[in-house]
């Protein structure tokens, strides 16, 4: 049964926009009170309280904690550290790479620049003059994360011991 007190605030995602054509769609599919907000305004609403909560997926999980995700997912941990706001990983076991030792051992994909020069094909800035830097993936440090949330419990730090330990 859901909680009618729960309400989700969903990032756009950018540049491919999961936020708003994943994340929000499920939500609202499943009658979850669902606020899609732009990438950059998180600090803001966890500035006007309107967060009290952190939770996002990740791509990969190091053995230490250190979680791989949609770039952004960095910056959205330090808003929350900085408003003392619990911030969760919530990934399937099999994401936790356990021959990797941390985040520095996590390869970054670059993607094409017209990602985020274009919206659905439209030039959004100069097409001449301006160079593109756009990682499709940021790491979150492990001390920036509350718990990470698995199919089989709740890895809680030190992440190194308590990871191990929903691995068996």
């Amino acid at each position: 049964e859901l909680d009618p007190t729960i309400k989700v605030y969903a990032d756009e995602t950018r540049p491919r926009l999961q936020g708003a054509t994943l994340t929000a769609w499920e939500l609202a599919r499943d009658e979850i009170d669902v606020t899609l907000i732009a990438d950059t305004m998180s600090a803001w609403a966890m500035q006007q309280g309107k967060i009290d909560m952190v939770v996002v997926g990740a791509d990969r999980i190091a053995a230490n904690g250190d979680a791989a995700n949609k770039i952004g997912t960095y910056l959205v941990a330090l808003a929350a550290a900085a408003h003392q706001i619990p911030f969760y990983v919530a990934a399937p076991l099999s994401t936790i790479d356990f021959d990797c030792p941390n985040g520095e051992a996590i390869p970054i994909e670059e993607r094409d620049g017209l990602e985020i020069a274009q919206i659905k094909g439209q030039w959004i800035c100069p097409q001449t003059g301006v160079a593109f830097y756009n990682p499709a993936f940021d790491v979150t440090p492990n001390e920036l994360i509350s718990g990470i949330i698995t199919e089989r419990g709740v890895a809680c730090p030190p992440f190194a011991k308590s990871l191990e330990k929903l691995k068996h």
